[in-house]
């Protein structure tokens, strides 16, 4: 027997509502026959969702139930669907794993020494530039737990430049007289602050690492960065003998 469902999703002339599609395709995955229908107006939509009692579309049915949006669909064939406030690492891995090729496909000639320099000098830049897409709301979070911009309130701001600044510099081996200290600098301030806020006063805050709008959470992922941004400051005055 055939499996049907009915779906009632946003497509106008301006606007074709993408979780329509997504459940549209999902459905087709999973092997249903999908009667589709189209809200064309934002009347029709606004109609739909008073006699239903919806408050978003698509919406969809299997059979004679409705399951509801897109996420309610997702739930029904048994995926796992994250809240909007729940915690993930997702963003912190995605850097690193990208650094980490980026720094072998670069350096794999320069050898084993070299490729980790490039990743960790790839993973600041990568960190840095999530920081910098929104710098006020970046410098809001930074607020809750570094010590030094709690002193003087600027150093949020000019935090993710100093980490762009200085891995861009050890990326090309540049001015390591600069990127060095500010590498050691920023990193031990960070790394005594991450560790004061979460192992000493156990606070449970958001970690600005990847910017001022994401879930991960303050701990062990900031404090690695921050590490990775001593050992590296520290280990380019060493290689360079200053």
């Amino acid at each position: 027997m055939a499996k049907t469902a009915t779906i009632y999703r946003m497509v106008m002339e301006d606007h074709v509502c993408p979780y329509g599609l997504k459940a549209r395709y999902r459905l087709q995955t999973e092997g249903y026959d999908i009667d589709d229908h189209w809200l064309e107006t934002r009347e029709e939509t606004d109609a739909f969702k008073e006699k239903h009692n919806v408050e978003t579309t698509p919406q969809i049915w299997i059979g004679d139930e409705r399951i509801g949006g897109f996420d309610a669909l997702r739930e029904y064939f048994g995926d796992d669907v994250a809240d909007d406030s729940d915690t993930s690492y997702q963003p912190v891995i995605a850097i690193f794993a990208v650094a980490a090729l980026l720094g072998a496909v670069v350096g794999w000639t320069a050898g084993a020494v070299r490729m980790f320099e490039l990743f960790i000098a790839f993973s600041m830049v990568m960190l840095a530039v999530q920081k910098l897409q929104d710098v006020e709301q970046f410098s809001t979070m930074f607020l809750n737990y570094d010590l030094l911009a709690k002193r003087w309130v600027p150093y949020g701001r000019i935090y993710p430049f100093g980490e762009a600044l200085a891995g861009i510099l050890m990326v090309g081996g540049l001015l390591p007289w600069v990127s060095g200290p500010v590498a050691l600098f920023i990193g031990t301030i960070g790394a005594v602050s991450v560790f004061k806020a979460v192992y000493i006063d156990q606070r449970e805050l958001k970690c600005a690492c990847v910017g001022g709008a994401s879930n991960v959470p303050l701990g062990f992922v900031s404090l690695t960065e921050n590490l990775m941004m001593m050992a590296m400051g520290t280990w380019t005055l060493l290689k360079f003998g200053l």
